[in-house]
């Protein structure tokens, strides 16, 4: 079977399936997509960094345009001058039906992969924290708290996610789409080096940086996808994205700083994290959870 036979299927109320899209045009859409999303974000002149209040609101005005520009290459693409009963926010993930199951069962799945993260914020004491009404308070008057855990989640989802996923679903096999999205999620966040050179940064440096960066905003980028395919959510993959952006990258040194049974108890938890997270992928991302009729495959 070719590789452009997708065997993941689209299935309409009228039972009607939407029509496969050419390779062309779906992976050159995405990259287009990539493009103005990256370069929304430069088309301001400004001196000031990228955490400047000022650059973050032009920056936010940004991004929500592009949100406003995406849904048209699904509209064009994928239902323009054909008869169906689906509607392109269906298409997008935005759906009532399985909506609970979307919200909760993937925000705690990857709560289970930050085990060791978790368990570290308990021994320490860091949870208290979230119990004081005050930090809730300050973060939602922070900027760049709302950038991080709002506005960046959102926009990147709705673009990489809700806008390219069923693009690349019409043209790939489910496994391939899963694979290619991150390439653009990852590229898109390049854009980054040029600012660590300009805030002063060696190239070497910044290039290593940037290199970690696109690693792992890549595997990121095949969880999401891999969670919009099988949940048809677009508020799976959104929450998943807000808790890792919250819980950032797993920092193993301060563990290894810890006393010698905090530190045994916690690097417990990461691998029994980790393995409990690959043992619970398969299962609980199963369709049928979250009234997914509108994509489905043997992933």
């Amino acid at each position: 079977m070719s590789d452009e036979i997708s065997s993941l299927n689209v299935k309409m109320e009228s039972d009607t399936v939407v029509p496969k899209l050419s390779v062309y045009y779906s992976t050159i859409s995405c990259l287009f997509l990539s493009l103005i999303y990256v370069g929304s974000l430069y088309v301001w002149r400004s001196e000031h960094n990228r955490d400047h209040p000022s650059t973050v609101k032009k920056r936010f005005f940004s991004v929500f345009m592009v949100m406003l520009i995406s849904p048209v290459f699904i509209y064009m693409l994928l239902l323009a001058n054909r008869s169906t009963n689906i509607t392109i926010w269906e298409i997008m993930g935005f759906r009532l039906k399985g909506v609970l199951a979307a919200l909760f069962v993937p925000l705690l799945l990857t709560a289970t992969l930050f085990l060791g993260p978790i368990c570290a914020i308990i021994i320490n004491g860091v949870w208290k924290l979230y119990l004081e009404p005050n930090y809730w308070m300050d973060s939602f008057k922070n900027i760049l708290w709302i950038r991080n855990h709002i506005v960046a989640p959102l926009s990147e989802e709705f673009t990489f996610r809700a806008c390219m996923m069923p693009l690349l679903l019409q043209s790939y096999r489910p496994t391939t789409a899963v694979l290619l999205t991150p390439l653009f999620f990852g590229v898109a966040h390049l854009h980054h080096n040029i600012e660590r050179v300009r805030s002063g940064m060696d190239w070497k440096t910044a290039l290593i940086v940037s290199t970690f960066q696109f690693a792992y905003t890549g595997i990121f980028g095949i969880y999401s996808a891999y969670l919009f395919a099988k949940t048809g959510h677009f508020i799976a993959p959104f929450i998943a994205h807000a808790f890792c952006n919250h819980m950032g990258f797993p920092d193993i040194q301060e563990v290894l700083l810890q006393q010698d049974n905090k530190k045994y108890i916690i690097l417990s938890c990461y691998v029994i994290g980790l393995v409990s997270w690959i043992y619970l992928l398969p299962i609980v991302t199963e369709p049928q959870w979250y009234s997914n009729e509108l994509y489905w495959t043997n992933m």
